[in-house]
């Protein structure tokens, strides 16, 4: 087969369904990613390396909130779906999707060990007519400097008999109104012949396709996206701290100035960041830069404060306990919510968990409640929350709101509250206050 015929065929299976596609890491990216290519016709392998995960997802049980169990078994009873732990199966598909975790290591360099597995595994089975993209966030040149060496190396040229590209997740778990299908998708292949593959299977199933230039060009589309949320919310953060030393209630001040109709867009403040993206993808960004000599100073500053805001909770907590004669050293405290965003069950990197650790190292006696999180266990915490949120909240010495799921009743929680510590401002339409307008 020519290189062109390379092309034509692949394009051919994928513009008819004929493709078989392979996922490779099915969590909080891949699993949607895999609902929405079967759900446009496509039969999907889901491979991890979770072998507790490929039998949950066999049976049909999801294990993300944005997925329901009746769209999996739809799917499986469709024979549009199955789900293995065998990387053998690599060698049957037209395309490869990776999806793996691009977690931080504890110096905050960034841990691309999942990749370099999953690619290890995809060189063993590439073949002439595949398909291969990155969606797993990561620095600038990761696609071409780690991924194309490596498929390469077993004598295969990219643009000629294998394509590839990067495209990065979007995801925002709990939304209802943007979703994998109907988020636009940016793509960036190291050649034309990549993008046009990969542009073409990424709109067989997607609403609407955003080509770019290089993989390095949709790399830090990425990185600025989240980057830009990281250094907004480091601003409100510290516009609290500022607020909190001039005697300003800072929530009141960004309403007022979120009136303004432009020139200003609205973020809010809270406890610190969460989540799989924003505390770390921009680390991503200042890692790379680092090498080349270069201090990203707005990313640097930002994470300080975000960071430090956990920081300053814990030090509110201990005001308000000490305000009314009570030490944090064996005060009873109840943490409401404990993922790191309304509305998800996802606790990963969650301020609330810094917050409880804070609190425990103080000699506090935890507890919290979340209605999605009944238990967990987060690297070295382990907690079971609540059963009577009621009882909890009576017989709380402070109860600190991180998390503001809607599941929530606030002017219960304000009035059966003896101190309240708000870091999301929750409550603030049912606290006594009247504010005059001259």
């Amino acid at each position: 087969m020519n290189n062109e015929n390379n092309k034509f065929k692949l394009l051919e299976r994928i513009t008819n369904k004929s493709a078989r596609i392979g996922i490779i890491g099915i969590g909080y990216v891949g699993l949607p990613l895999v609902t929405i290519f079967a759900e446009a016709g496509f039969h999907v392998t889901a491979i991890d390396v979770s072998e507790d995960r490929m039998n949950q997802l066999s049976r049909g049980q999801s294990y993300i909130q944005d997925v329901p169990d009746a769209v999996l078994l739809r799917l499986l009873v469709s024979n549009l779906l199955d789900a293995t732990t065998d990387f053998s199966r690599l060698a049957e598909m037209d395309a490869v999707i990776i999806c793996v975790p691009t977690p931080l290591r504890k110096t905050n360099d960034p841990d691309i060990s999942y990749i370099v597995s999953a690619v290890e595994q995809l060189a063993l089975y590439i073949h002439t007519g595949q398909v291969i993209v990155l969606e797993s966030t990561s620095y600038p040149g990761t696609t071409r400097e780690l991924i194309l060496s490596q498929l390469e190396a077993k004598g295969l040229r990219v643009g000629k008999d294998f394509y590839l590209a990067f495209s990065p997740e979007r995801v925002d778990p709990g939304r209802s109104d943007w979703n994998t299908y109907n988020t636009p998708k940016v793509v960036g292949g190291i050649t034309l012949d990549c993008l046009e593959v990969a542009t073409t299977l990424y709109g067989s199933a997607i609403q609407r396709i955003v080509p770019v230039s290089s993989p390095e060009v949709a790399e830090m589309v990425k990185l600025l996206e989240n980057t830009f949320r990281s250094v907004n919310i480091g601003l409100v953060n510290e516009v609290v701290l500022m607020c909190d030393k001039l005697g300003l209630n800072a929530w009141e001040v960004i309403e007022a100035a979120a009136t303004k109709p432009f020139g200003f867009m609205k973020f809010t403040p809270g406890p610190g960041l969460g989540g799989h993206c924003i505390p770390i993808d921009p680390l991503y960004l200042s890692w790379k830069l680092k090498s080349l000599n270069y201090t990203a100073r707005f990313i640097e500053l930002a994470s300080e404060v975000n960071l430090a805001m956990p920081h300053y909770w814990v030090q509110k907590i201990q005001d308000t306990l000490n305000e009314v004669g009570k030490s944090v050293n064996g005060s009873r405290i109840l943490v409401l919510g404990i993922a790191y965003k309304k509305d998800v069950s996802d606790i990963r990197e969650s301020p609330a968990l810094d917050i409880i650790h804070l609190l425990q190292a103080k000699k506090a006696q935890v507890h919290y409640h979340d209605p999605y999180v009944p238990a967990f266990h987060y690297h070295d915490l382990s907690m079971v929350g609540v059963s009577d949120l009621k009882v909890a909240l009576e017989t709380a010495d402070c109860v600190v709101i991180v998390t503001d799921h809607s599941f929530y009743d606030w002017e219960l929680v304000a009035r059966k509250a003896r101190l309240l510590v708000d870091t999301r401002n929750a409550t603030a339409q049912v606290k006594k206050q009247a504010y005059v307008m001259v």
